[in-house]
């Protein structure tokens, strides 16, 4: 590794770049997890899983594979279940599952399959004019898991999904053709785990499958996996193209590779970082033999990597916001289908007001709370509440929101206001992902004697050194605004997979237990986010 970062430092000499100009991997260091990258006329666009939050599917825009920023949505909110609006269950770690992303005469394609059982018409396909929107529903049909949309060079079309499976799509997309089911591939002895994440593309005449591997043996670990036929149908052969650990972390896998348009390319390929959920790192792309091989020349992945324009303006998909604006910002997105009329950008300029509109137990069943992504290696959210308008039983506040949450909680005791500090553990019904039970363990509780606080989390998921990183997060609390007081303990941040399926993030609240009607206004979230 010291001669890999000493070979780097000198290309970034010779290109007059220095390290903070280049990529450091993790390109984007939070939850973007199952990502489609494609490139139209020398911009990147990436969409993402993001599952139960709306809007969903997010499409980012990048010119450089550094500075990244938000788009649009492809859709505003999901409607075939109730469960949706956390009616009769919740979609926790169901929802948007990793979408598939194409351009093709023109158009901008994206295909997605939620993940609800039960629910009619499990894929969409939408399109757009451009990468902005707005996006149109083309069509529904059948559930396919982990899928890659795929126009080939005669204007057939295919969808291919499942492990090694693939339907051949009408040409207006409007359905499959019945009877065009294959398996193209049959599964090897070394796989002995899942095998998803499809990613078809082609290059030279001929057809490339990527798709994550999950080795379950001694000495193995997930990796990516190549399929490449000179024929669609097959037959296919197969390579691992990357087997990489990176940064303390497991081992990298899952994601596509993408051409630039200057005829580079790049593979965009997540990796399991714990609390902060699943973050993308970027590294080279070098056709050997045929193959798209992924990594440096010693196929892991580098550390630094040049961008692919330099002096880009400085992009983010996580942001401050004062709520000046009439609308959200495409930075937020809201745990499960917002309720339209419970919050107003515009009812007192300048905050966001989030009224409660249905009487709830707890936090994981409140309607309308508001999150962005925390990042790594380090982060810091800050939040003003005015809290003049809560109701008796109304609880408002701040948290890093996850299955595992951390919680500072303004609760309205008839008519006094307190400040609780809590760890928050949910357990959810395995089928309907109903909220079966919330454990509560308070850690400290502390009258206030004003309507007016500031709430602040930081977090640092940092390989675990010395005490320091390890998906770590503290809480504070100030009465002014300069003058922080540390409440609870060093709290430890936690994805699984069973539950939420995602990182932490930042979580704006307010619900009622007692009686809807009650409303708090948010002055303002500023961000902060570390760089070592």
């Amino acid at each position: 590794m010291k001669r890999l970062l000493t070979l780097l430092a000198a290309i970034c000499t010779a290109a007059n770049l220095s390290a903070q100009e280049m990529i450091k991997n993790p390109m984007l260091w939070a939850d973007v997890p199952d990502p489609d990258v494609i490139c139209v006329r020398d911009t990147f666009y990436l969409v993402s899983t993001t599952m139960h939050l709306m809007p969903g599917a997010p499409v980012m825009q990048s010119t450089d594979l550094k500075n990244w920023e938000t788009v649009s949505y492809i859709f505003d909110r999901l409607t075939d279940s109730p469960k949706y609006d956390m009616q009769e269950g919740t979609v926790y770690g169901r929802g948007q599952w990793a979408t598939s992303l194409k351009y093709h005469n023109g158009k901008f394609y994206a295909l997605f399959a939620p993940n609800e059982p039960g629910s009619t018409g499990d894929t969409y396909i939408c399109s757009a004019e451009t990468a902005k929107g707005p996006w149109k529903l083309v069509s529904r049909m059948r559930h396919f898991h982990d899928c890659s949309l795929f126009f080939d060079d005669d204007n057939r079309v295919y969808v291919v999904y499942g492990t090694g499976e693939m339907m051949e799509l009408k040409p207006d997309l409007s359905d499959v053709i019945e009877g065009t089911h294959r398996q193209i591939f049959k599964r090897e002895a070394d796989e002995t785990g899942l095998l998803e994440g499809s990613r078809m593309i082609k290059h030279n005449g001929k057809y490339y499958l990527l798709m994550i591997s999950h080795v379950w043996a001694p000495g193995r670990h997930r990796r990516e996996v190549c399929y490449r036929a000179d024929n669609i149908q097959g037959p296919y052969e197969k390579k691992t193209i990357l087997e990489s650990p990176y940064g303390g972390f497991p081992y990298v896998g899952q994601g596509t590779i993408v051409q630039s348009g200057s005829g580079d390319w790049y593979g965009i390929i997540f990796q399991d970082r714990g609390g902060v959920g699943r973050v993308l790192t970027v590294m080279p792309c070098r056709w050997i033999d045929g193959w798209p091989m992924l990594g440096g020349e010693d196929g892991l992945v580098p550390e630094l990597l040049r961008p692919y324009r330099s002096n880009q303006p400085e992009k983010n998909i996580v942001l401050s916001d004062d709520f000046s604006a009439s609308k959200l910002g495409l930075h937020w997105q809201w745990n499960h289908n917002p309720i339209e009329n419970a919050y107003s950008l515009t009812e007192r300029p300048g905050f966001l007001r989030l009224k409660t509109s249905r009487v709830v137990p707890n936090l994981f069943l409140a309607p309308n709370t508001l999150t962005q992504r925390m990042e790594g290696p380090t982060c810091s959210g800050v939040v003003k509440l005015d809290l003049s308008k809560m109701k008796d039983g109304d609880c408002a506040g701040f948290s890093a929101f996850n299955g595992n949450s951390g919680v500072l909680t303004v609760k309205k005791i008839s008519k006094k206001l307190v400040l609780e500090t809590s760890e928050q553990i949910v357990a959810l019904d395995e089928r309907t992902k109903a909220v079966t039970n919330v454990e509560n363990k308070v850690l400290e509780t502390i009258e206030l004697k004003q309507n007016e606080i500031w709430l602040r989390i930081d977090g640092d998921f940092r390989a675990p050194d010395g005490g320091k990183g390890g998906d770590m997060a503290d809480f504070y609390y100030s009465l002014d605004g300069n003058n922080w007081t540390k409440t609870g303990n060093h709290y430890k941040m936690i994805f699984d997979y069973r539950r939420f399926f995602m990182g932490s993030k930042f979580a704006i609240f307010n619900y009622a237990t007692k009686k809807a009607g009650g409303m708090v206004d948010v002055d303002f979230f500023e961000y902060k986010k570390g760089d070592k």
